[in-house]
């Protein structure tokens, strides 16, 4: 068994959230008569930092500071989040990492009060050891949690896999030293995350097979 523990992104990658961001993000846009988007539109540009992202969508931020829109956004996503499930097999793939006697945790760029509140409601906080999200709702900071989070757990670098769906998580583990594979079920284009040389997968199933074989 080469990875003994799993980290796993929330967004995107366990939480099938992709049509609920392009809501929020089209309800933002909407009320400043900006063009909307929709879900193609939104995996080829969506980005870290968000700040980058929201600027290819056309906010000019000379004009209103990032937080306003930022904030918007947020609101909009959790007053709807009850609404977002879970990826296909994502909780019958969490059970099978228990049983085989791994560990798994989750890291995330959303904010941990929020991230607490999200994994509880789906039923999932028994799954995992560390549950860590970011101190502020503006996604940043989730390479200096993941580096903090590296050194406390009692693995060697190579017995530890990130699990993602963005290019952003592909630089994470490049950052704090684990190895990472991606799902092109979330945020991101499969071309987008083809060109991180990471290994890319279309379901999670298919991601925990090759967890599982190696």
């Amino acid at each position: 068994m080469k990875y003994k523990h799993i980290i796993w992104d929330w967004n995107g990658t366990l939480l099938d959230d992709r049509w609920l961001c392009v809501a929020a993000i089209n309800q933002t846009l909407s009320d400043r008569n900006m063009d909307l988007i929709d879900e193609t539109r939104y995996k080829e540009i969506f980005c870290f930092p968000v700040i980058e992202y929201y600027v290819k969508l056309g906010f000019d931020f000379n004009h209103e500071p990032f937080s306003v829109p930022g904030t918007e956004f947020v609101e909009f996503y959790n007053t709807n989040f009850h609404r977002a499930r879970l990826h296909a097999n994502a909780l019958r793939i969490l059970q099978s990492v228990l049983v085989s006697n791994r560990t798994q945790s989750i890291l995330s760029a959303g904010k941990q009060s929020f991230l607490t509140n999200w994994v509880k409601d789906h039923g999932l906080s028994d799954y995992f050891i560390n549950v860590l999200g970011i101190d502020n709702h503006y996604a940043a900071g989730k390479t200096e949690l993941g580096r903090a989070w590296m050194a406390e757990l009692d693995f060697k670098d190579s017995e530890v896999i990130l699990v993602g769906d963005t290019i952003h998580d592909s630089e994470v583990a490049e950052e704090i030293g684990s190895d990472c594979i991606l799902v092109d079920q979330g945020h991101v284009t499969r071309r987008r995350l083809q060109e991180t040389g990471r290994a890319v997968f279309n379901s999670l199933e298919q991601a925990w097979s090759y967890i599982n074989s190696v």
